[in-house]
């Protein structure tokens, strides 16, 4: 019997330290892209894919994600009774989303060990994995197209993208074979992970992205490894071990990727976006070209 993903696992518990002093008091997932937070956009994806539970590890400070997802009284009974029932709705939407839980990461020892902590709630069946950073703009959800695999090869999938020139050693890249005739060409199947390499010693081309698709033998891996430098247990490597098992694969999706983690990609993100919005789209688009640049 074929097995159903219905639960996705956001980590959420890093420090955000690449944007302070705006993330000393707010998470970074609350930053707004546009008028809803960088982890909205990640939980509308789950949501889209079929996910049904979502379940965020959190650490200290990250309260506001919580607040953000659980109903309002007080803000509701105001919009009410200032007679703004376009705005109650939007407020209402957010808090009737999802079925939501939450987890404490005590301490940031690692992306592995941020998924570790979902192990209770997950139990014994695959989950996603979004990682909010990576907003990703496409037709078809980046979850649901690893979806599509999943249901197909009954196996974990990660989602991957081509990086060229020195740029590749910012992410884990994977040693991997095409998959003939299925998937047009976008499924690989991995052999090996190296996270971050140099440029020179890149395996491929093929990087991977913030969007997992995992079985339950992940925790069981995780569990397992010694940590690193610092206490960390690193998810490439909770993989890398599962590939002694197990197979993986790599999808190349379909979309626009914005690393929301990254200053300059925020900026990006924040543009594009509104600019395919109906109510923002003309007038920015008229204001960025009167910019003399």
């Amino acid at each position: 019997m074929k097995q159903r993903v219905r639960k996705a696992v956001f980590p959420a518990a890093g420090l955000g330290t690449r944007f302070l002093p705006a993330t000393k008091a707010q998470p970074k997932e609350m930053l707004p892209l546009v008028d809803k937070p960088i982890i909205q956009y990640g939980v509308e994806e789950a949501m889209a894919a079929g996910c049904d539970q979502i379940i965020i590890v959190t650490g200290r400070g990250k309260r506001a994600i919580e607040d953000h997802f659980d109903v309002s009284y007080e803000l509701e009974k105001l919009l009410e009774e200032r007679g703004k029932p376009e705005l109650l709705a939007k407020v209402r939407e957010v808090s009737a989303m999802i079925n939501v839980a939450y987890v404490r990461q005590k301490e940031a020892l690692g992306l592995g060990h941020a998924v570790l902590m979902a192990r209770e709630l997950v139990g014994d069946e695959p989950c996603a994995v979004i990682l909010a950073d990576d907003v990703i703009d496409a037709p078809t959800p980046c979850l649901k197209q690893l979806l599509a695999v999943f249901e197909e090869t009954q196996s974990s999938v990660i989602a991957i993208q081509t990086v060229e020139g020195p740029a590749i050693s910012s992410y884990g890249v994977i040693d991997a074979r095409p998959v003939d005739g299925r998937f047009a060409g976008r499924l690989f199947e991995v052999k090996d992970l190296i996270e971050k390499p140099k440029f020179e010693q890149a395996p491929s081309k093929l990087a991977v992205i913030g969007r997992y698709i995992l079985t339950p033998r992940i925790f069981e891996e995780l569990a397992s490894l010694t940590p690193g430098a610092g206490g960390e247990l690193q998810l490439t490597d909770g993989l890398r071990k599962l590939l002694e098992h197990e197979k993986l694969y790599g999808f190349v999706f379909e979309g626009k990727r914005h690393d929301t983690g990254d200053k300059l990609g925020f900026l990006q993100a924040t543009i594009e976006l509104a600019l395919k919005r109906p109510d923002l789209g003309e007038e920015l688009r008229a204001w960025l070209k009167t910019l003399k640049l």
